[in-house]
């Protein structure tokens, strides 16, 4: 009986030590990592720009050509939540793409755009808002920090929050599901973490 209770014992801590491990390395919740710190994670490149890991962060400052780049993921995604990390400075012009109906090319008409873009010339589009989608009043500035986005796409419903505070809450029919894309237009634009959990 002393057997039973002590295997029953040692079970039970190892559950416990296994569920610890599997939370601590963010795996098991039904979160997958796109990009972090250490590496660049797996895209397909629409455009030309100078993406390369510096100091934690996956960077780039400049374009090669005229056309915008984007990092495009392999898999489509339906429903789902995004917590992506990023820092811009003043001049930059980026955005992360979400629902994108074709791998290329990527644009506001055939993805939802969720801003970065603080110089924009019409703000009400600009840095958290979906464009064309779901305005943005007044617009929040994000140059200068890392920022935190968290963005939920559920069948018709969209909400978007920066740092915390809820931006977007919007309901639009456009787009179904598709690619999430990564936008490099101008300025410098970092991307520490970029994490997707389908619903």
């Amino acid at each position: 009986m002393k057997y039973v209770s002590t295997l029953a014992a040692g079970l039970l801590i190892g559950a416990a030590g296994l569920q610890f491990s599997s939370a601590a390395s963010g795996q098991g919740d039904g979160w997958i990592t796109l990009l972090d710190s250490s590496k660049m994670g797996d895209w397909d490149e629409v455009g030309k720009a100078n993406w390369a890991m510096k100091d934690g962060a996956l960077v780039a400052d400049k374009l090669d050509g005229k056309e915008l780049s984007y990092l495009v993921s392999k898999t489509t995604y339906k429903d789902f939540q995004i917590k992506a990390e990023f820092w811009t400075d003043e001049d930059a012009n980026s955005g992360i793409f979400i629902r994108c109906e074709v791998n290329k090319p990527i644009d506001a008409k055939v993805c939802y755009e969720v801003n970065i873009f603080d110089k924009r010339p019409d703000p009400t589009y600009g840095t958290g808002a979906i464009v064309d989608v779901a305005k943005v009043d007044p617009m929040p500035k994000a140059a200068g920090k890392w920022n935190t986005y968290e963005i939920t796409a559920q069948g018709p419903h969209f909400v978007v929050a920066l740092n915390g505070q809820k931006t977007v809450d919007a309901q639009d029919t456009k787009h179904a599901s598709g690619y999430i894309a990564l936008q490099y237009g101008s300025g410098v634009v970092k991307f520490r973490k970029v994490q997707i959990k389908p619903l």
